[in-house]
Formats: C-alpha cells, sequence, structure tokens
C-alpha cells in the first residue's frame, strides 16, 4: 500500500489536468492568450472521473464473471468463437491502459525518467502477473503455494497489459517531439498528429494477419498431465497439417505457444473444453463425450505470444482517446469523435463476423474482436463520460469510482484470491467448512434455494459491493496502491 494514486498501470490519471492546446498565435493575439489562460485555469480542477468509473467497472466485470461464469456460462468466456460478458473484460483493460498512458506521459518532460518509469512498472506488472498467475498462488481454494518451474504458466492478464504498455508507453515517449501543438478542426488532423502510433497499429495488424494465416501448423503431440483425466499419462495426437486454419487445434496462435512457451507453460483448462465438439453440456463443463477429439484435454493459452501482439491494437486505440481528451477543447467535439470512431469499430467488427470473413474470438484475438470489443469500450466510457464528467451524476457510480482507485488492490484481493484464501486459511474441523464457504451456503445459497442465484449474488454483494466499501474507506483516508 502507498499514498499515491496508481492502479494497474498508471493510477495517477484521475488527478491529471485536461488541458486545450494553445491556439495559433495572430497579431492580435493579446486577449486570445487572455481568454486561454482563464480557460486552461479552470480546467486545472477538473478531474476526468469517468476514468475511475470504467476502471472500476472494468475489475468489477472481472471479478463477477470469474466467480459466478461457472454457475452462469452466458457471461463466461465463449468457449470458442463468439464473445460473452467475459471477454470484454481484457480489451476494457487494454483500452483504459491507452488513455492513461496519453494523459500520463503528457505530464511527464523528462524523457528518461518517463522511460524508467514505464520499465519499472512493467517489471512489477511482470512479477504479480506470474506470482497470481503462473501457479505459484493456489488461491482461494487450496492452501498451498509454490509452482513446479516445469509447469509454470509464463503467460496471463497482468502479462499481457505488461506488455501493450511497454510497447505503446516507450513509442509515446521517443515520438512527443514529433507531435504538433496546433489541431485544426479537421476530423483525421489528429491522427496526422500522432501518425507513429498508427504506423504501429498497422504493423502489428501486419504482422499478426500474416502469421495467423501463413503459418503452417503439422500435427503435434502432448502427454496428458490432468491427474483427475482417465487419459492421465497417455500421448496423444491432433492431426493438422494445415495453413490458415482459425479452429482450436490447428491455428497458428496455439502452434507459435506450443512452439516458443513449451505445452507445459499453457493454461491448462481452457474455454474450448466446454464447446460442443468437447462435451453434451455445452455451454456449460461436464464430462467429456465418448468421440471428443484429442484437443479437447490439451492445454491452451489464451493470453498467449501472437494474441498478445494483437492486443496491442486495443491499447493504441485507448491512447487516442486519450489524444483526444487532451487535445479538443470542448465536449462535444470529444464526444462525436469518440462515438462516431466507436460505432465505426462497432459496425466494421460485427461485419467481419457475421459475413464470416474473420470471426470473433477473444482466444485468438481476431481483427473482428479487436474492433467490437474497442468500439463497445469507446461507447461505454462516452455514456461514462456523459453521466459523471457533463452532467455531475458521479453519486450513481461511488462504488466504482472507488474500485477504480484502487483497482490493483481489488484485483490481487477479489479477482486474484488472495484475501479469500486468507480467509478459507481459518477453517474448523476440514478445510471446506470455513466463513466464506458458510456465507456462501448459509445467507445466499440456501435463502434462495438455488445455487446459480444464490453465487451470483454473493459475487455482486459479498465480494463486488464489499470491495468497493473497503476501496472507498482507504479512499477516505488517503491510502491507494501503487505499482
Amino acid at each position: 500500500m502507498a499514498d499515491t494514486k496508481e492502479d494497474i498501470t498508471e493510477q495517477n490519471q484521475h488527478h491529471i489536468t485536461i488541458e486545450a492546446p494553445k491556439p495559433l498565435q495572430s497579431k492580435d493575439e493579446g486577449e486570445v492568450e487572455e481568454a486561454e489562460e482563464k480557460s486552461q485555469k479552470k480546467t486545472k480542477t477538473k478531474r476526468v472521473a469517468s476514468l475511475d468509473i470504467f476502471r472500476g467497472l472494468t475489475v468489477a466485470l472481472m471479478v463477477l464473471v470469474d466467480d459466478a461464469g461457472g454457475e452462469w456460462p452466458v457471461i463466461g468466456h465463449a468457449p470458442w468463437n463468439g464473445c460473452n460478458l467475459a471477454d470484454f473484460v481484457m480489451p476494457f483493460f487494454l483500452f483504459i491502459v491507452g488513455v492513461a498512458i496519453a494523459l500520463a506521459l503528457k505530464r511527464k518532460p523528462n524523457r528518461l525518467l518517463a522511460v524508467r518509469k514505464v520499465v519499472f512498472r512493467t517489471i512489477k506488472l511482470l512479477f504479480w502477473g506470474l506470482l497470481l498467475q503462473g501457479g505459484y498462488s493456489h488461491a482461494p481454494d487450496k492452501l498451498t503455494y509454490g509452482v513446479d518451474m516445469k509447469i509454470i504458466r509464463w503467460c496471463g492478464i497482468l502479462q499481457r497489459i505488461a506488455l501493450a504498455y511497454l510497447v505503446v508507453a516507450l513509442l509515446e515517449i521517443s515520438t512527443r517531439n514529433a507531435q504538433g501543438e496546433g489541431l485544426s478542426h479537421r476530423w483525421f488532423s489528429i491522427f496526422k498528429m500522432y501518425i507513429w502510433q498508427w504506423v504501429l497499429a498497422a504493423c502489428v495488424l501486419i504482422v499478426y494477419m500474416a502469421v495467423l494465416y501463413g503459418t503452417y501448423v503439422p500435427d503435434w503431440h502432448f502427454i496428458v498431465r490432468n491427474e483427475d483425466s482417465p487419459l492421465f499419462g497417455k500421448m496423444l495426437t491432433v492431426n493438422c497439417n494445415v495453413r490458415g486454419k482459425l479452429d482450436p487445434p490447428c491455428n497458428a496462435v496455439g502452434y507459435i505457444d506450443r512452439e516458443v512457451l513449451g505445452i507445459n507453460h499453457m493454461y491448462p483448462h481452457p474455454a474450448w473444453k466446454r464447446s460442443k465438439a468437447c462435451t453434451y453440456s455445452s455451454p456449460h463443463e461436464g464430462p467429456f463425450r465418448n468421440d471428443a477429439p484429442a484437443w479437447c484435454v490439451a492445454p491452451f493459452e489464451p493470453e498467449g505470444i501472437l494474441s498478445s501482439v494483437s492486443a496491442i491494437l486495443s491499447t493504441i486505440i485507448g491512447v487516442h482517446f486519450g489524444h483526444v481528451l487532451i487535445h479538443m477543447k470542448d465536449h462535444s467535439s470529444r464526444l462525436r469523435h469518440w462515438v462516431v470512431m466507436g460505432s465505426i469499430l462497432l459496425i466494421l467488427g460485427l461485419t467481419l463476423h457475421f459475413t464470416r470473413a474473420i470471426p470473433l474470438n477473444k482466444q485468438l484475438y481476431t481483427l473482428s474482436y479487436v474492433c467490437v470489443t474497442a468500439g463497445a469500450a469507446a461507447l461505454v466510457f462516452s455514456a461514462f463520460y456523459v453521466l459523471v464528467d457533463i452532467w455531475n451524476l458521479m453519486y450513481l457510480f461511488l462504488p466504482l469510482e472507488w474500485i477504480g482507485m484502487n483497482a490493483m488492490l481489488v484485483y490481487v484481493m477479489a479477482a486474484g484470491g488472495i484475501f479469500a484464501g486468507f480467509v478459507n486459511g481459518w477453517y474448523y474441523d476440514n478445510p471446506h467448512n470455513t466463513l466464506i464457504y458458510w456465507i456462501q451456503k448459509h445467507i445466499f445459497i440456501n435463502v434462495w434455494h438455488s445455487r446459480r442465484v444464490g453465487i451470483l449474488l454473493y459475487v455482486i454483494f459479498a465480494e463486488i459491493l464489499f470491495w468497493a466499501i473497503v476501496a472507498g474507506i482507504l479512499h477516505w483516508f488517503g491510502i491507494y496502491w501503487k505499482l
């Protein structure tokens, strides 16, 4: 814990002032400069509360889908193609990271110090990612810790955020001098001002598409390491010998991860196990079909190497929205730009999906998925901006704002299961007789006579609302998690 306001990437941005750029000088500039100075003084007290609220919403959604998604598959990750509620969480994170980069780095004139801060934050993100998702922490269900380095999971949510943050932030720092001071009224002028960000986006997209559709995927083998599986210890073969396929077993994303990371270092419980090809219980988890293909019991890395390269696009789009926030002076100009761009992205992504050109797929992080989720993030952020920063209806979203101010704390303690694991460590008679299990059973499940409803309400009230209150109390005392 620390007394500065930073979250998973750049937490201090909710105090960042949005200063409009100075107008071009003219002969009668005295009155213009005076009016500009008054305008800047006024904006210096303006807080962009919608940033915290959007971040808080994203963390709350992560807790919801992680802990209630098993009972409610409609909000969990889609088994393969498609886009459920859980599939919006990662790109929403990356989008708001991008907005934060634009706002935070404009306030750091020393380039060397800015680079140092970006690198240190990246290292800390990687550390926490390995600790929480690499296998070291077994919370909340198992009261043990430690990981066999032969099977440690190298990739994860924070690792993907770290990569996108590092690449985009370093580009933002290195191109600072190339950014113009003035902004014309043309819609594309802000794209021209930050042309190198879009050059990077084009390069990322070209490399991703070329590798995704151009890589030859041969047959591959794996040993089943799930001790609960009747196939434990057996070597299975998956037949591919194809190029450009986007199906679960034979795509280039999985092939690159198997070759670079090693199959033992990939996520052992991918969402595809809930697909119709694997279980009759789809989209719920269930026993495998007798004719289930071999890949149903294979690992797959949803935050893998190639898909993380594509994920950089979500952060670049977020940076652009931050640039709009910085350079455009009035609410209407910002909203017009955001809504138009968000709508275009959403329509483009849906068109690619429903014409079957490029399917929506979170695990492959396809172009259509980037467009749909970035468009949705743009529209949601715009809605929060109207409700909070224009209409001042902040009180409606106080719990989300509190979570957003201490996002790292809530992520680690709630989404990472660290607090629940700590509470479960104090049990009576057996490890399944703990306070958390008692609250779930007697206050939520038994009262509603439904496990599904009970678990959903438990997550909403005993996890999300509880941590919102904790974060609100910490905010009252000025205590925030610094990363």
